[in-house]
């Protein structure tokens, strides 16, 4: 046998680094997306899990035979019944009851007990996850409490591992890192490796609404927690992972907002990830957009889409929850159907003369036309665009558009809702349809307005 694991616990970690090209359009640097899903069991939580048991098993924490215990949201669990699984121990698991249905069935695969407890209690209730299960270790024999939050082998596994094997993977050439932050092992750990690598690589924290973790980074005052949907991240005390000092900035992310990330990941970019995933690239993005120069970006993506199947890969869900409705479930497609748009293939090159374009404007009826090279699409020429300085004299009609092009697009698939288009030409933007790189349809505002009075969506 040329190349095998002699376990499954050999397999953890080496996860592939893939760059995102769709869900970035119109933001300024590169993202690079850390696949920690495509771990043997389908999160990056695999890496601590078996970690935290061999520091236990080095410190005689636990013994052969005994009972693992953990409050986990699921991922955690997993990392852990995979290495209890090969080492021989069993294992208990106390989530809080918002977690998806998968998590627990997955567990229970493992014939670990699952414990549910309510969601939104105090994390000093004697009912949240963290107190049910000090208690169950403190009443079963042979039992260790791994308890994720304040045992520091959880970012020392990043130290140790993941860091480095990203350094390796990028060479060092990145800018910034950005994750979601619960335990917040993965953010500390990471930071700790890099700052000693290299302190001016940024690191950025993502934190959904409602959890402390922002507000207490900002102002070194506790805010009062709150609910949210989003899974795996966000926390609702301080860990003893935590680190502010290695972090530079935290954002804020929405349920909703993480949720279409999500859905996006999957039809833009073929990445079938979970709900944490989602918000770390909306908390990317969003940070991209706010510095000058972002340079490359890399995100982890933490766990598989697997576990959220009723969740956020389901319709009725989604709209229960109100992150679909009836508008948002209209695509581009649906209008560009409805209104009768007519294709459009038209485009010009920043060689071609001004006198050119204004031909082919008047010769399709067009009032814009995109501008293309090397089978790209690279920016806009519209009649305004021409007006101006060819009646201050500025050009010729013989000179190139070149000087002319702005790009001032955004590109949309037809399966993009109804509501990117409003935010699009909300912030000025000119939205293209494209096919096999080529642009098909160029939409406008008269074209929102029809499709929304022929619609009865106004």
């Amino acid at each position: 046998m040329a190349e095998f694991y002699q376990n499954i616990l050999e397999a953890i970690g080496n996860t592939p680094i893939v760059k995102l090209n769709q869900v970035t359009r119109g933001v300024p640097g590169e993202l690079y997306a850390k696949c920690e899903f495509m771990n043997p069991g389908g999160s990056i939580k695999d890496r601590i899990g078996f970690h935290m048991i061999e520091v236990a098993e080095r410190e005689g924490k636990i013994k052969p035979g005994g009972t693992i215990v953990e409050a986990t949201s699921g991922n955690t669990g997993m990392g852990l019944a995979i290495a209890a699984a090969i080492r021989g121990y069993r294992t208990v698991f106390v989530m809080p009851d918002k977690m998806s249905e998968e998590k627990r069935q997955n567990l229970r695969a493992f014939g670990a007990r699952v414990v549910m407890t309510p969601s939104g209690v105090p994390p000093e209730s004697p009912y949240s996850h963290y107190s049910v299960a000090e208690r169950i270790a403190n009443e079963t024999p042979n039992a260790h409490f791994m308890n994720q939050y304040e045992n520091l082998s959880n970012r020392e596994t990043h130290v140790q591992t993941t860091g480095p094997e990203i350094w390796r993977q990028t060479e060092g050439k990145i800018d910034a890192v950005v994750a979601g932050m619960g335990t917040c092992g993965t953010i500390t750990g990471l930071g700790l490796f890099f700052k000693s690598k290299n302190p001016k690589i940024k690191i950025v924290g993502v934190d959904p609404k409602g959890s402390i973790l922002k507000d207490l980074f900002e102002t070194g005052k506790m805010p009062e927690a709150a609910s949210y949907k989003i899974e795996g991240i966000g926390e609702d005390k301080v860990p003893a992972n935590l680190d502010f000092s290695v972090i530079d900035h935290i954002v804020r992310v929405e349920d909703k907002e993480s949720m279409l990330m999500t859905r996006a990941l999957l039809t833009k970019e073929g990445i079938f990830a979970g709900t944490s995933c989602g918000a770390a690239v909306v908390g990317a993005l969003r940070y991209m957009a706010s510095v000058e120069n972002p340079g490359r970006v890399l995100v982890i993506l933490p766990d598989s889409g697997n576990r959220y199947l009723s969740k956020v890969y389901n319709d009725a869900w989604m709209m229960e929850n109100s992150f679909l409705d009836k508008k948002a479930t209209n695509t581009v497609g649906d209008l560009i159907r409805l209104i009768h748009k007519t294709p459009k293939i038209v485009s010009a090159r920043k060689t071609d003369s001004v006198e050119t374009v204004v031909k082919v404007m008047r010769t399709e009826g067009v009032s814009q036309i995109p501008v293309m090279e090397k089978n790209e699409i690279i920016g806009l020429v519209s009649e305004t665009d021409l007006l101006r300085p060819l009646f201050a004299q500025e050009i010729k009609s013989s000179d190139p558009i070149a000087s002319l092009v702005k790009n001032d697009f955004a590109l949309v698939e037809d399966s993009d809702p109804i509501s990117r288009l409003n935010e699009l030409f909300s912030a000025g933007k000119v939205v293209i349809v494209p096919e096999a790189g080529l642009p098909k349809f160029v939409l406008t505002k008269i074209d929102l307005i029809s499709f929304l009075s022929l619609s009865g969506a106004v």
